[in-house]
């Protein structure tokens, strides 16, 4: 009876995911995806408490209610702005409790392994599920374990240092140690001879000298990437940490998370790899953390940036028939979507055309303009991506970039020695006039110069974006 209902219990709750998943591909389902991902995730839960080897319920309710308080929390106190740091240090958590996992199996095979035939007949739960396995199987859950672990660790530290760069506390230029490559493969061929020993014996110390080892790996792979690239890095880790539950999950016997392990880190794993794409970067160099360095001195620019005020931008919105908005990480910093979208209202009741230019790799998060827009409320047809409407810039009078440097930058076409060169931006110079809405005249979180604030017709709109956009929305009616 118990493995009936847990069975058909974890079949739903994946069945769940699934629609989760697929309804977070559109803005429109979005929000319709969410709940089937939190009924699906409330079934698994609730199928684990009275399934087979369940037992400490009164730890169990209090841990539940305890990460219940700390999840609601956190969910009413982080802003909008934070949620990029906020997914890496949850991917944290995934990975360190993978090893967790991995090292109580390791314990609890240890055990099993120790005990008398007699005595594993009264065993009860996942040790009852040890004492059947045959030598052959318990080696494969060593090596089920081990790469749980192995990837947890990696995904613990990669996420902390990606959080840190994304907050600010780590530095976004990317550092290595001296000799780079050489320490990451070291550290690798290391752990896979720790894999050997430790399928041979069945030791800890193997798997503690491999735990550090991975440790390291995910140090120095996401540090040794820079600012630029961290929508991709966290893409990445979301894949690792969905890897790290699937191995868990092969450990532990439990079905439902090898799928949600196996989702997670495949469409983690789909999402980096289009994001690469978008950013004309090697998958595999991705992995590697070898990517977001120069390859030389940088183009000089030549020119010098002209400020206009909300006087200018307004006259000129007045006389365009068509405006394209590039939002970027700082309209999230000042919180200014809402404005954005005030802006947009008033200028399509005006009967302008209205549209909004959306980089796949735009904030410091994938799709994080999007959720801001539709926050905001602003209509899903009119946000667009790169690929619908770059070749539309010639023929728009007017376009406005509010927080954006490396998605709408030009070194990225002409400057082989640049960081982001080859990287597919938005061209929105080819408008005939462009406004950027910018703090200052500083080259933002990713250090990289950019051009189009140099261009002819270019003009800054400088302060805050917020603060920016009230002025002009007095001059808007």
């Amino acid at each position: 009876m118990e493995f009936g209902f847990t069975t058909a219990a974890y079949v739903v709750a994946a069945v769940l995911f699934i629609l989760s998943l697929g309804g977070l591909s559109g803005q429109e389902s979005a929000k319709r995806a969410v709940w089937y991902g939190i009924v699906g995730m409330a079934l698994a839960i609730l199928a684990t408490l009275v399934g087979p080897g369940s037992g400490l319920w009164v730890l169990s309710i209090i841990l539940i209610a305890g990460g219940g308080v700390i999840g609601t929390y956190v969910a009413q106190k982080v802003q909008m702005t934070e949620m990029p740091q906020l997914v890496a240090a949850m991917h944290s958590l995934v990975g360190l409790a993978a090893v967790f996992v991995g090292y109580n199996a390791h314990i609890e095979l240890g055990n099993v392994l120790a005990m008398s035939d007699e005595a594993r007949h009264g065993l009860e739960g996942f040790a009852a599920l040890l004492a059947h396995k045959t030598p052959v199987e318990q080696n494969i859950l060593r090596v089920e374990l081990f790469l749980g672990v192995f990837i947890g660790a990696v995904t613990f530290t990669g996420s902390v240092i990606a959080y840190g760069k994304l907050a600010g506390k780590v530095t976004s230029a990317a550092e290595k140690l001296p000799g780079g490559h050489m320490l990451n493969a070291s550290a690798a061929i290391l752990s896979l001879v720790c894999l050997i020993w430790y399928f041979n014996t069945g030791g800890f110390l193997p798997l503690f000298i491999m735990t550090l080892a991975a440790f390291f790996i995910g140090y120095h792979l996401i540090m040794g990437i820079g600012g630029a690239d961290m929508p991709v890095v966290v893409s990445m880790l979301n894949s690792y940490s969905g890897w790290a539950a699937a191995a868990i999950g092969f450990s532990l016997g439990n079905d439902l998370l090898i799928v949600v392990g196996a989702l997670v880190g495949s469409s983690g794993a789909i999402l980096s790899y289009i994001m690469c794409k978008a950013m004309n970067r090697s998958f595999i160099s991705v992995i590697l953390g070898g990517f977001g360095g120069s390859a030389g001195p940088a183009m000089e620019i030549e020119g010098e940036q002209i400020a206009i005020d909300a006087e200018g931008v307004a006259a000129a919105l007045e006389d365009a028939d068509s405006v394209v908005i590039i939002p970027g990480y700082g309209m999230a910093v000042a919180q200014a979507q809402q404005n954005v979208a005030e802006l947009t209202r008033r200028l399509r009741a005006k009967g302008k055309n209205v549209r909004f230019a959306i980089h796949p790799v735009a904030g410091r998060l994938p799709g994080h303009m999007n959720v801001l827009l539709a926050e905001a409320k602003v209509p899903y047809d009119i946000v667009l991506e790169m690929d619908e409407i770059n070749d539309d810039f010639p023929d728009t009078d007017v376009a406005i970039v509010i927080g954006s440097n490396d998605i709408v930058n030009p070194a990225a076409q002409e400057d082989p020695n640049s960081p982001i060169a080859g990287m597919p931006v938005l061209e929105c110079w080819k408008a005939k006039q462009v406004f950027v809405s910018k703090r200052g005249q500083g080259t933002g979180y990713s250090g990289i110069e950019n051009p189009l604030f140099f261009k002819e017709n270019t003009r800054m709109f400088y302060g805050d974006a917020k603060q920016s956009l009230d002025t002009l929305l007095t001059m808007i009616n």
